[in-house]
This record gives C-alpha cells, sequence and structure tokens, in this order.
C-alpha cells in the first residue's frame, strides 16, 4: 500500500513544477521578475535491513519538492546598482551643463552674446567721437540693456538651482519611501518563509527592484541575514536595519539661499537655546562632504542624490567665490565641482570686470576741471565717483546671497556683482553729464582710449585654475567654449556609462530572465513526469487488485 504514496508524491511534485513553469511564462514579460527554478529530490528512505558486507536494504518513499528558488548573480546584481548609480551621477551632470548651455545662448529669443557685442561696438563708437552727444547717450543705454540681460541670465541659473532643490527634496522622501518598503516586505518575506516551507518569491523580486532604484540614487551595499532580511547601507551608513530605517532628513538653516542641507535624522542633536527655542544640530549628521573629489575609485560619483547636490551647490555664487582667495583652494574645494555655482562665479566675475573698469575709466573722466565744473552747476556734489556708470541697488530685498571676505554666510554686497548693480540714475537722466572734454576743450581721448582697452586687455582668467589671460571680448567665448566642452566630457561619461550599465543588464537578464523554449522543455519534463507517476499508480493498483482477488480464492 505505501507504494501508492511514492506514485502520489510523483503527482504532487509534478504538478507543483508545472505550476512554477506557469508562473514563469505568464511572467514572461514582467519587468523585475525573477524566473524561478524548482529542486526536486529523494524523500527519506525507509531502512528495512542492514548487512555491513552489502548494501542497506532500503524502501524508497517518492520525491519531495525541495526548493523553488529564484536564478540571480549576487555579482550582476552589485555590479548593476553601483554602475547604475554611476550612470545617473553623469546624466544629470551631462543634463545640468546641457541646461546652462541654453541659459548662456538663449534669452527671450536674444542670445547674451548680442548684448555684449552691441555694448562693444558703442565702445567704439564713443571712441571715435567721445564728445558725440548721441554716442553717450546710446552708450549708456547699452549699458542698461548688458545689465538687464546679465540679470535675466543670472536669475535664470539661480531658478535651475531652485528646481534642483526642490528635486533634492523629492529624492529624498523617495529614499525614505524605499527604506520603508525594503523594510515593510522584509518583515513579510520572514513571515513567509520562517516556515520553511514556501519561498516569498516574488516579493523577493518586489525588493529587488527597489534596490535597483535606491542603486541609482545613492552608493548602496546590502546584505541579507540568515532570517531573510535585507540590510542597506546608504553612503556607508547604516539605512536598513532588521527593526528600523534611518531616515534622511532636509534642514535649510545652514543655507543663506534657504537650499536643503542633506542629513541623517537619528545624527541630528535636537536642544533649546538660551530663549527657549529648539534648535537642530546637523553639523555632524551630514550625508555627504561635498568637497570630496569627484573620483570613480573613491565612488564619489555615484547617485542621482549626490550628483543634484553638486550640481545646486549651496548658494547663489558671485565673482568673490574666485577673486576673494588668491591661493584658489576655497574655489576648488567648493566652487569648480558645482556645475551652477561654478558658472554663476565665472559669468558674475566677467560681468564685474567690465562694470568695474567702465566705472573706472567714468570716474577719471569726471575728474577733469571741465566736467567737474559741468557738475557743479546746479548740483549739490561734485564727487566724480557719484557719476559713474554703475551703482549698487540700495533695496536690500533686490540681494541674492554674497560671500564676505572670509567665505562665511551674509548679505557683503561689497563690490558690483549682477544682482546688486544698476546703471546710474543720473546718467540715465543726462547722459552728456560727463563731458569727456579736457581742460584745454579738446576731446579726452585717453579717456576714450581707456574705454576701449577696458575690452580689449588681455589681463583677466576664468578661473585660478586657468593662466591663459585673455580681453573680455574672449572671456563669454572662453565661459561657453569650458561649458560646451565640459558638456562633452560628460556626455562621453554618461554614454559610455550606459553602454557599461546595458551590458550588466543584458548579462543579469540572461540570468533572471524567463526563456519561452527552456521552460518549454520544463513543461514537457514535468508532464511526462506526471504522467509516469500516474501510471506507476495505476501499475499498483493492478497488483494489489490481482492479489486481492487471488487471496479471495
Amino acid at each position: 500500500m505505501a507504494n501508492l504514496y511514492v506514485g502520489v508524491s510523483g503527482l504532487q511534485t509534478s504538478q507543483n513544477a508545472l505550476n512554477t513553469t506557469a508562473h514563469n511564462l505568464a511572467n514572461i514579460g514582467t519587468e523585475g521578475y525573477t524566473r524561478q527554478q524548482v529542486s526536486l529530490g529523494d524523500r527519506k528512505y525507509q531502512l528495512i535491513d542492514i548487512k555491513p558486507a552489502i548494501s542497506h536494504k532500503q524502501t524508497g518513499l517518492g520525491v519531495a519538492y525541495v526548493n523553488c528558488k529564484q536564478v540571480r548573480s549576487v555579482f550582476l546584481d552589485a555590479s548593476y546598482r553601483l554602475e547604475s548609480g554611476r550612470s545617473e551621477f553623469y546624466d544629470i551632470s551631462y543634463e545640468t551643463l546641457e541646461q546652462v548651455e541654453d541659459l548662456l545662448q538663449e534669452m527671450n529669443g536674444a542670445e547674451f552674446a548680442d548684448n555684449l557685442t552691441n555694448l562693444w561696438t558703442q565702445v567704439q563708437e564713443v571712441a571715435k567721437d567721445p564728445t558725440s552727444a548721441v554716442n553717450q547717450a546710446a552708450f549708456v543705454n547699452r549699458c542698461a540693456e548688458f545689465v538687464e540681460s546679465a540679470k535675466a541670465v543670472y536669475k535664470g541659473f539661480v531658478e535651475y538651482q531652485e528646481n534642483l532643490n526642490k528635486q533634492v527634496k523629492t529624492l529624498v522622501d523617495e529614499i525614505n519611501d524605499i527604506g520603508d518598503g525594503i523594510r515593510e516586505l522584509n518583515q513579510k518575506i520572514v513571515a513567509i518563509e520562517s516556515g520553511y516551507v514556501e519561498k516569498a518569491n516574488d516579493l523577493r523580486d518586489t525588493r529587488n527592484s527597489l534596490l535597483d532604484r535606491l542603486g541609482e540614487l545613492g552608493n548602496i551595499t546590502y546584505e541579507e541575514d540568515i532570517f531573510g532580511n535585507v540590510l542597506v547601507n546608504f553612503e556607508g551608513t547604516q539605512f536598513v536595519l532588521s527593526d528600523n530605517v534611518h531616515h534622511l532628513g532636509c534642514d535649510i538653516e545652514e543655507s543663506p539661499c534657504n537650499y536643503y542641507t542633506v542629513y541623517w535624522e537619528y545624527a541630528a542633536k535636537r536642544y533649546e537655546d538660551e530663549e527657549g527655542n529648539t534648535v537642530l544640530d546637523i553639523s555632524g549628521a551630514h550625508v555627504y562632504d561635498l568637497t570630496k573629489t569627484v573620483s570613480t575609485q573613491l565612488n564619489t560619483d555615484v547617485g542621482e542624490l549626490r550628483s543634484t547636490l553638486l550640481a545646486r551647490g549651496d548658494h547663489n555664487a558671485t565673482y568673490h567665490d574666485i577673486t576673494d582667495d588668491e591661493t584658489g583652494v576655497y574655489y576648488n574645494k567648493n566652487i569648480a565641482q558645482s556645475v551652477i555655482m561654478n558658472i554663476e562665479a565665472e559669468f558674475d566675475q566677467m560681468f564685474h570686470n567690465i562694470v568695474s573698469a567702465i566705472n573706472e575709466v567714468y570716474e577719471n573722466a569726471a575728474s577733469n576741471p571741465a566736467t567737474l565744473q559741468n557738475l557743479k552747476d546746479g548740483r549739490a556734489t561734485a564727487n566724480p565717483a557719484d557719476y559713474v556708470m554703475f551703482n549698487m541697488i540700495d533695496d536690500d530685498d533686490a540681494l541674492i546671497y554674497d560671500i564676505d571676505s572670509d567665505h562665511t554666510a551674509g548679505n557683503n554686497i561689497t563690490g558690483l556683482t549682477i544682482v546688486n548693480t544698476e546703471v546710474n540714475e543720473k546718467l540715465l537722466q543726462t547722459p552728456t553729464i560727463n563731458t569727456f572734454v579736457t581742460i584745454e576743450g579738446e576731446e579726452d581721448t585717453a579717456a576714450a582710449t581707456a574705454l576701449k582697452e577696458v575690452f580689449t586687455d588681455a589681463r583677466y582668467t576664468l578661473n585660478p585654475n586657468v593662466a591663459t589671460r585673455i580681453d573680455l571680448m574672449e572671456y563669454y567665448d572662453a565661459l561657453v567654449a569650458q561649458v560646451a566642452n565640459t558638456g562633452s566630457i560628460n556626455k562621453a561619461l554618461s554614454e559610455n556609462q550606459t553602454i557599461t550599465v546595458n551590458t550588466i543588464s543584458a548579462a543579469r537578464e540572461q540570468i533572471v530572465g524567463v526563456s519561452s523554449d527552456e521552460e518549454l522543455e520544463f513543461m514537457i519534463e514535468f508532464q511526462n513526469a506526471y504522467n509516469a507517476s500516474s501510471r506507476f499508480i495505476n501499475v499498483v493498483n493492478e497488483m494489489l487488485e490481482h492479489i486481492i482477488t487471488s487471496l479471495g480464492r
């Protein structure tokens, strides 16, 4: 009679194997699905007799459905998640540079370069006839156009930084949601598999998909404990534990622009100040050190979140970020690696150089006796510095963050930056207030020549890492070329990284993917095994019937 149970075990295991095969075929096009493989084995044998001289006498008890495992490569999974994170990093960098290039080249349908060229053209006209009221008025208007176009471009940079800042919050929320999702799946998987009977393979597929996405967002490492929990580290810090998730937080207190600083909530400290206000101290809880060099060897070029933070920077940069430290250490450590802050600082430096040099020319021209007498007529002051071309805006609300000489946060407005500069109202009202006439009544050719030299003297550099000096007419072209070259490099890196990810993905898919031909072979095999078990039961049944019938006679 026991032989019937041997046949039944064959029917049951074959049916379960057919169900697994059918499940594989049903999910052949399901994204993230991992094919499942059935393992069959012998049931324990029944010992009948022991003969030391020969083999033991045993009776088989049938076949057992040992396991239904996922077919995955741990190495390919880890490689895919690391390289996809690196791919996202360079994708963000390239997209940001594309946006910067668009902002530099186009502004409401007119290129900024046109306004710079128009300003230079008018400088040449003034040099030809500096005493012409028409030329002087046209130059003031060109200066006003130049300031407004520069403000518009810089405003575009700032608005893009704000958009990146919103993306930071979105990415942090997504990372936290993924962590919560992994922990919830851990609990479900452990509950199902704790009886060592069933495998929660579909839940494991969902968890693997979350790990894939988390790998795109940041640099992760992970391991599975003996209970089935996946424990995850994010950027070198414990993130998903067996019983908890360490969430990321966003704080704006460290940034003068209210930009988010990403920190670990569990590591932040809260205390009350002298006034009883709750203060959050995240100084020892930062997730990233963005001053580290971007390097593949150090894995500091991994993750969409890191790339977004680097692209955005932590403030709206000005020329102070370049010029206030002659060694270039501050620039290289805090500015150079940020796409937006680097271009803001270099662009503002160009603007500052132009307006400061023009102001110097105007101040010198206003110092000659003929102009001074003109200034005194009907005016309360004859200070030449009051009649320069550009002034700083008095409205504090118009100011955007500017670092001070110690590179600390503050609204220091020393020096002409794009956001705090406007054309002198006196010159807008009376463009000919500076006569460009010497005491002898002749044209002030020295002032006219100095005005041209503002644009033609090769005395400027883009940043501390560039040794070649260029003039202001070459500066903007060099700025755009730098963006284009960096964008080209990042595009090549992004494309190469995409190829790497696709190669690893294809290799992984060969292992985890479902092959219809292979599954159909398994289906035929298990169907034949089912039929064989059925025939075995029929044979045993006929044999028993024959024995019982014979005994009855």
